[in-house]
């Protein structure tokens, strides 16, 4: 693949928001940065879908990444649960369909699989996978923050396997 391809990784919620960027080019993946957006289950939905927003716009703004890609809603028992899960990813997909990126969804599942080979892996797995396919010695990133390195690297692995258009 020639050049370097810059992918933001988003593992949204409600309450957390994780967001990670990964670099891939000739010699590999690397972490460019990341972080997440905290807000507080008693600020009211509205208020806290708004900080999501301004800070996955600041991180577009900021990174100028090529591609999104962003964790789909899991079935959650909880209704309400789900339906606030699925308003914070609609408003990271807003965030980067008006900056005109193109954006890819994955499954948890899809993320697990893809990165540590079973669909089933605990969180504890994930981020060990994502430490050791980037080199993360030292650097400790969050669950919500290793969650969207995930989808990123998912992304990546599902990216580098398609075959070009015939």
């Amino acid at each position: 693949m020639p050049g370097k391809v810059l992918v933001l990784g988003i593992d949204p919620g409600s309450i957390v928001t994780g967001f990670g960027l990964v670099e891939q080019g000739d010699g590999g993946m690397r972490l460019v940065a990341w972080g997440s957006v905290r807000t507080s289950s008693r600020a009211p939905l509205p208020e806290r879908l708004s900080k999501i927003y301004a800070e996955t716009v600041r991180m577009i703004d900021l990174h100028r990444p090529d591609e999104v890609a962003v964790e789909n809603v899991f079935q959650a028992k909880n209704v309400r649960s789900a339906l606030k899960l699925g308003h914070a990813r609609g408003v990271t997909l807003l965030a980067a369909a008006q900056a005109a990126l193109p954006i890819f969804e994955y499954a948890p599942r899809e993320v697990k699989q893809s990165v540590v080979g079973t669909g089933s892996a605990t969180k504890l797995q994930v981020a060990s996978m994502v430490e050791r396919l980037l080199g993360l010695s030292g650097q400790k990133l969050l669950e919500d923050e290793s969650d969207a390195v995930a989808v990123a690297i998912c992304h990546f692995h599902k990216r580098n396997n398609r075959t070009a258009p015939a």
